[in-house]
């Protein structure tokens, strides 16, 4: 299997898997107890179908949408994840310059593998940080600075992550990070010599954004369960999130939104925008899909904040549904994050090409001029 032969992310995934150490593919593709949130991400797109216009004059289409202030070509984004460099020695790298060629948005996480101050001088397209709350003040400032400094156009809170799911592919693979070879995985990474040899030989990993002040994940091996669970602040509130927003002072954004309530009190601290997600799964397993709850919390907040999508976009018509049941945009992270385990660069460009491309055609089957012309009439629940 090539890349040439990867035509959707689930194509992808097969690569992925396949050029991947098992708990390196496995911490990418697991999600929590028994994965059936990551699933349902996914699968309730299927219960709801498209109703298409015709005869609509659709050979000039405008795909563009306004997200936090920032136009941008097409409504789906690349949002943040940890860890890249993990999954192909090019990392964040990558990411970065595919959503510059595609003027998207691109995040990175507190746990990216490249530094804030090197995302900033690379690219000039929107870009936003995406902030766990640790436990030691001094690093929250200090990633909140460095961003300034660094001139990032959002803050993204991550909200739903007060103490770690219950990853079980991960309890069974030892999965940490940095990657500890143990006597069960070991034989999984000696039949992968092309990661071994680039995780070895090329740039030292590390978490330069955490590294100033914890040695956990970087130089101290640690589960990202045991990372979450140690080092991040549970006491996390509503009057935090709101003094975050206020020591930013920009664009932000809560990300791990779910209910009407929660998205009426981030309205009530001023934030810019929520991102309507579960993190992928990997979290409360049974809870909702992000999908299932746009057109509730549209109703209730629709015109006051932007309201993006994030979790379980495969395909482009799962943007138009997400679009006309009320979303400003959408985002998602294993659909790129597949294509950079297969082939780094050329492969995210690829995946990205062909979601936009999806999106373009659909948006012309379906006779829709402009993104912003996709409404609730157009879609049926079954």
């Amino acid at each position: 299997m090539r890349l040439s032969d990867c035509h959707n992310v689930e194509d992808f995934r097969r690569l992925a898997k396949r050029r991947l150490p098992s708990p390196v593919f496995n911490y990418i593709d697991g999600a929590g107890d028994d994965e059936v949130t990551k699933e349902r991400n996914t699968s309730s797109f299927d219960d709801c179908d498209l109703v298409p216009n015709v005869l609509a004059g659709v050979e000039n289409i405008d795909m563009s949408a306004t997200v936090m202030g920032k136009k941008i070509g097409m409504p789906l984004f690349l949002s943040p994840t940890a860890l890249q460099r993990l999954f192909h020695w090019q990392g964040e790298r990558a990411v970065a310059a595919v959503a510059e060629r595609f003027n998207t948005w691109f995040g990175i996480s507190s746990l990216a593998t490249v530094s804030i101050e090197e995302v900033g001088a690379a690219i000039k397209t929107p870009k936003m940080f995406q902030l766990y709350i640790h436990k030691d003040k001094g690093l929250n400032r200090s990633m909140v600075e460095r961003c300034k400094a660094a001139n990032f156009d959002a803050i993204t809170l991550t909200v739903d992550t007060i103490v770690a799911g219950n990853r079980e592919r991960c309890l069974r693979t030892g999965f940490t990070s940095p990657p500890r070879f143990t006597p069960s995985s070991v034989l999984s990474y000696a039949t992968h010599p092309g990661w071994v040899m680039n995780y070895l030989f090329r740039e030292k990993f590390s978490l330069p954004n955490l590294s100033t002040h914890v040695s956990e994940g970087t130089n101290v091996a640690v589960s990202v369960a045991d990372y979450f669970n140690t080092m991040l602040d549970q006491s996390m509130d509503w009057k935090m999130a709101e003094a975050i927003r206020a020591e930013w002072g920009g664009q932000f954004c809560l990300k791990g939104v779910m209910s009407v309530e929660d998205a009426k009190r981030a309205v009530d601290i001023g934030a810019t925008a929520i991102m309507v997600s579960n993190h992928g799964g990997r979290q409360l397993d049974g809870s909702r899909s992000p999908f299932d709850q746009i057109a509730e919390i549209a109703d209730a907040v629709g015109g006051k904040i932007d309201i993006i999508c994030d979790g379980g976009i495969r395909r482009g018509t799962h943007v138009l549904k997400a679009l006309a049941a009320g979303a400003t945009a959408c985002s998602g992270g294993r659909l790129y994050l597949y294509a950079l385990a297969a082939a780094g660069e050329p492969g995210v460009d690829r995946v990205v090409g062909k979601l936009r491309d999806e999106i373009e055609r659909g948006m012309k089957l379906m006779g829709v001029r402009s993104v912003a012309k996709l409404d609730r009439s157009m879609l049926r629940w079954r």
